[in-house]
């Protein structure tokens, strides 16, 4: 069979260049928005997530040295002494709060707990699981006020 028009060129979609400049631009928007919302999260204060993620793991750890039956107080004492340490700081991370009274009050009560741990620390698993529900009720109390 023969072309019927001879003289009219065959012409070629350009579609399968759109659809290239299409997938480009969303590579390209994608990496954007990424690099957008990385510097984004790059001028926000971490301090305060970054205190309480340090306090967790070490109550984890008083947690774990229950149920591992490692409750003597060479074992304790790092984690309390950390506690301790960073409930100082406690204030400081979180500045908008720092005035409510019940906010101190809380922040007061855990250090005192903590003082009274360090003072005369547990000396056995039972000793240890109560301070760390002493520790926990400390912490709720505060959580479930201000989170």
């Amino acid at each position: 069979m023969s072309d019927p028009n001879p003289g009219t060129a065959v012409r070629k979609g350009h579609g399968s260049k759109y659809l290239f400049l299409f997938l480009l631009g969303l590579v390209v928007g994608a990496v954007g928005v990424v690099m957008a919302l990385r510097a984004w999260d790059a001028r926000k204060d971490h301090f305060p997530e970054s205190l309480m993620h340090v306090q967790d793991w070490h109550m984890d750890r008083l947690v774990k040295a229950t149920e591992q039956n490692r409750c003597a107080a060479t074992d304790t004492l790092p984690h309390l002494k950390a506690l301790r340490m960073t409930a100082d700081d406690i204030e400081l991370a979180f500045p908008g709060l720092a005035d409510d009274q019940r906010f101190a009050d809380a922040a007061s009560k855990l250090r005192g707990t903590l003082d009274g741990a360090l003072t005369a620390p547990p000396m056995n698993c039972e000793g240890v699981a109560a301070l760390a529900k002493d520790i926990g009720a400390d912490c709720k109390a505060c959580h479930q006020d201000f989170r």
